[in-house]
């Protein structure tokens, strides 16, 4: 530890700490008021409202950052500050952290803030939080008991679990009334009951549910785990505005699988205020082992954070792995160069310098393109992605034929400098990663009649469910979407993508005369804007068995009225559900209808 300072003697060295903790505490106060503000719009049912708060708030932590870096810069002349005192504000600045409730989150700031200052051929991992330097551990041992983290009820008896699933509703005190709670808790009584089966009440069987809400799109969620024994089982209810207006108890997720599809990285982030968010994800990563912290820190809208922590994850996977990065493997787009890493389940995207006819775009309309993605309603059916700048990777471990394609297709992104130990890396001066699906025009060719006909089914409503979503994606050929692991299909090409309610939905004219109908060219003018879904045929449908299935599923996919018709209910105002669990799990499908009759089922997403 000799090249940290002996003695913490510099006061500009405890001002900069307290400056950069005080912005980092600002960013916290005001996500957490977002969080509590989605209880009060769910309530309303301003849906609108809640969407805006959503994207208010994936800007709140670059724009503290920023405020933060323009205090440290006028106030303390931050980019001429001698090594030996960030080494002390470094320090000042764990010792402020020691009783702090989101330390992991503050160093995360800290990183951020340090990075935007100085360059990073200029700082070292002495002035930055490369490890945790405070614990999280045990810091919910120290929480007020008016407010933990999570609330423990005892059933007691099977008998006695109707009772206490009704406290647990009414202890989140939602303003609106309910539509029949008696009626919704019964339902959720008899799913539980039918998924543990013939089980014998242990000692310790209790219900666990976290002290917060967690809203997305127009649903609040009870978030929770039922244990029994040495068994412990998820438990989630989302709570809706049913037809009457009034609230009702959807359904009862109580499998992993459904949890890891509702914490899913192709879902908007939750609202959901934590004290201590450390301990939201402990608890989080009990009920779902399989899911990474980092993916948990982002489904809760600290996407900072799992950023962080996913690199972290990178680089230890680096270290214990000695395969290259190779360029993905499929149909090479116009736009991006995308390359993997066979052991990693991710992929790397850079956006080309140049694009080739008939793409006209630029780097930063294409930016705009993946923000505009980060900030809407993903629905289960965009992948989301992590944006990093100036990412060092070992040369050695590229593919050669990799780097003749970065030097070709996007040279401007690309610098090598020498690391530490005396290696070359290559350094990327922007990319995007996203999860690793197999491409659907890859699933739909090798895949048995059975998995073509899922296959299409699933495209067809994922573009259905994106319409819903006011999302055109421009560019719909198979190979820009993928099947993920649940088979779901999602959309992750986003350089052509549009809202639907900006395009202008056309029916193809009728020719006026033989020369205009044999033409093999489009005879009619075409804006910007204009799409035309009867043309979609001409792409989609060239495999006899996609065609079939295609046609059996989705053949009014090619009817401009059904496009026309979602962006009328858009531009009304109207804002659809989309659920990440099944329709027929739904308790109006699963138990019948409620009192004041069925309703027409909607689509899960």
């Amino acid at each position: 530890m000799s090249h940290f300072p002996k003695l913490l003697s510099s006061q500009i060295a405890y001002d900069v700490a307290r400056t950069m903790l005080d912005g980092f505490d600002k960013h916290y106060r005001l996500f957490r008021e977002v969080s509590i503000e989605a209880k009060v719009r769910f309530e309303a049912g301003d849906w609108a409202g809640l969407q805006q708060l959503q994207r208010d708030r994936i800007a709140f932590y670059n724009e503290r950052v920023r405020e933060t870096t323009v205090i440290l810069e006028d106030e303390y002349d931050a980019e001429q500050i001698e090594d030996e005192i960030w080494q002390q504000i470094k320090l000042h600045y764990i010792g402020l952290l020691t009783n702090h409730h989101q330390p992991e989150l503050a160093e995360t700031f800290f990183n951020s803030v340090f990075t935007r200052i100085l360059h990073r051929s200029y700082f070292n991992n002495d002035f930055i939080f490369v490890r945790p330097a405070i614990s999280t551990e045990y810091i919910e041992n120290e929480e007020s008991p008016t407010r933990p983290t999570f609330r423990a009820y005892y059933p007691g008896s099977r008998e006695g679990m109707a009772d206490c699933f009704e406290r647990i509703v009414h202890n989140f005190q939602l303003e609106r009334p309910y539509e029949d709670l008696k009626r919704d808790i019964g339902y959720v009584v008899r799913a539980v009951t039918e998924h543990l089966g013939d089980f014998r009440i242990a000692p310790n069987f209790q219900i666990h549910v976290l002290s917060s809400l967690f809203f997305r799109n127009k649903s609040a969620f009870i978030i929770g785990r039922v244990l029994n024994g040495d068994r412990t089982y998820p438990l989630a209810i989302p709570i809706v505005h049913g037809p009457s207006g009034k609230l009702a108890l959807d359904t009862v997720l109580l499998r992993k699988e459904q949890l890891l599809i509702l914490f899913s990285f192709t879902h908007s982030y939750f609202m959901v205020d934590m004290e201590i968010p450390s301990a939201y994800v402990t608890f989080l990563r009990d009920i779902m082992p399989r899911k990474p912290r980092a993916e948990i820190y982002t489904s809760l809208g600290l996407q900072k954070q799992g950023k962080n922590l996913f690199y972290r994850d990178f680089l230890h996977h680096l270290q214990h792995s000695s395969d290259k990065f190779i360029i993905a493997p499929g149909i090479r787009g116009l736009v991006m160069l995308v390359f993997t890493l066979p052991s990693y389940p991710y992929v790397f995207k850079v956006i080309k310098d140049f694009y080739p006819a008939p793409k006209e775009t630029t780097r930063e309309l294409i930016k705009s393109k993946y923000q505009l993605v980060k900030q809407h309603d993903r629905v289960g059916r965009m992948a989301d992605t992590l944006e990093y700048s100036d990412v060092a990777f070992p040369l050695s471990r590229f593919d050669d034929a990799l780097v003749r394609e970065l030097h070709e297709h996007a040279p401007s992104m690309i610098e090598y400098q020498r690391a530490k130990d005396g290696t070359e890396e290559i350094v990327v001066r922007h990319l995007y990663i996203e999860r690793r699906m197999t491409p659907l025009n890859i699933y739909l060719q090798e895949g048995t009649d059975e998995q073509v006909e899922h296959g299409i089914i699933e495209y067809g409503n994922a573009i259905k469910e994106l319409m819903a979503a006011n999302i055109f994606p421009g560019d719909m050929l198979y190979k820009n979407f993928g099947v993920t692991r649940h088979g779901r299909v999602v959309f992750y090409d986003y350089d052509e993508i549009e809202y639907l309610t900006d395009c202008n939905i056309r029916r193809v004219p009728t020719p006026r005369n033989e020369e205009e109908e044999m033409s093999g060219e489009v005879w009619y003018s075409v804006g910007r804007h204009d799409i035309f879904p009867e043309t979609f045929r001409t792409f989609l449908l060239g495999d006899p068995r996609v065609r079939a299935a295609f046609l059996r599923h989705h053949a009014d996919f090619f009817d401009p009225a059904l496009w026309q018709g979602h962006k009328d209910r858009l531009l009304a105002g109207h804002v659809h559900d989309f659920y990440a669990y099944h329709a027929s799990e739904r308790f109006i499908h699963r138990y019948g209808p409620t009192e004041s009759g069925d309703e027409p089922a909607r689509r899960a997403a």
